[in-house]
């Protein structure tokens, strides 16, 4: 049974960092993309960032410069480190893994179960 476990989320003053990790169980995704989307309260799940199997990254706009998407594929996990957070970055953050074809946008095969990050002003 394939499964995506996020870790890491929190309560975080705006400004401060939080590093989530997704670990991945019941297959290798070493050569399949993963990303990581969120979703707040009221408003629909979005695409926060990607990286490819061979390294390629992919961010949001809102999203750029701020956080750092990595993978370490000897241990099945992949990272998300954000910093200069802000309170509109509040949301339940979602592993992803295994993306359609060639483009982060397109559909993912797995999803974990979320975790939550709390950003106060």
């Amino acid at each position: 049974q394939v499964q995506l476990i996020e870790s890491g989320g929190g309560l975080v003053q705006a400004g401060g960092s939080l590093r989530l990790s997704c670990a991945a169980s019941g297959r290798t995704f070493s050569s399949s993309g993963m990303g990581w989307f969120r979703q707040a309260p009221g408003k629909e799940r979005e695409f926060v960032a990607a990286i490819s199997w061979n390294g390629s990254t992919y961010y949001a706009d809102s999203v750029k410069g701020r956080f750092t998407i990595s993978r370490d594929n000897d241990k099945n996990m992949v990272y998300l480190q954000m910093n200069s957070l802000k309170p509109e970055d509040t949301a339940v953050y979602y592993c992803a893994g295994d993306y359609q074809g060639s483009s982060p946008f397109n559909p993912y095969n797995y999803w974990g179960q979320g975790t939550q990050v709390t950003v106060s002003s």
